[in-house]
């Protein structure tokens, strides 16, 4: 098989002709289609196509989210290095992850419950719009609805991509059902680098409307 010579700076752009080319008459909406596309890009993954949920309005809800100066906040500090830090700059966003806190191993163990969902208690308290994004502990999601039922937090928005076996599918539907603004990988594919894209696809998505660059 002959290789095909692509210019390293050149390499995500072919990368991404071949997806549209590949996805071919999709009926993609112009809000959801960078979205689903970042998303395959960043796993070679088709089934993304169908798997991606979005609440209603969910990418203009995210974008004037962002443009407030949000917080976003991951379950696992692979999906925080994955975010695109100059992005976060530019709209007066940071993203933290509290997994490694010493405060959250220890309230973990005090309550018996997962570090993700005593890091959902912990970001209950920040005082900014907060856009939750996970890509690894459905105990995160299902903690995050335990709080919105009880009124304690109620992000802005979440994304939920967890992967995996267990809760998996049930906490990303309960998720839906919850009413939040959302984009949901629905089933059991996911992951720290699915929640990621989506974030990052968002970001870009402002900077192509900043700059007129579509």
């Amino acid at each position: 098989m002959k290789l095909e010579y692509v210019l390293p700076v050149d390499i995500e752009k072919r990368s991404f002709k071949i997806i549209e080319s590949e996805l071919g008459n999709a009926n993609l909406g112009d809000d959801i289609k960078p979205v689903v596309m970042r998303a395959i890009h960043t796993t070679a993954d088709f089934d993304y196509l169908e798997n991606l949920y979005f609440s209603e309005n969910a990418v203009q809800t995210a974008l004037e989210i962002i443009k407030s100066g949000a917080v976003i906040v991951t379950d696992t500090n692979m999906a925080r290095a994955g975010i695109n830090k100059s992005a976060l700059d530019r709209y007066g966003c940071e993203c933290i992850c509290y997994m490694a806190d010493a405060d959250i191993a220890q309230a973990a163990k005090a309550d018996g419950m997962t570090r993700a969902a005593a890091s959902v208690d912990k970001a209950a308290k920040l005082c900014k719009p907060v856009i939750y994004a996970v890509g690894n502990a459905p105990t995160a999601l299902v903690r995050i609805c335990e709080h919105m039922e009880k009124k304690t937090f109620i992000p802005q928005f979440v994304i939920g991509a967890p992967v995996g076996f267990v809760n998996v599918v049930q906490s990303k539907e309960l998720l839906i059902a919850s009413g939040v603004p959302c984009i949901v990988a629905r089933g059991r594919k996911g992951g720290s680098n699915v929640a990621a894209a989506i974030c990052n696809a968002l970001l870009y998505m402002l900077d192509a409307e900043n700059t007129g660059n579509w």
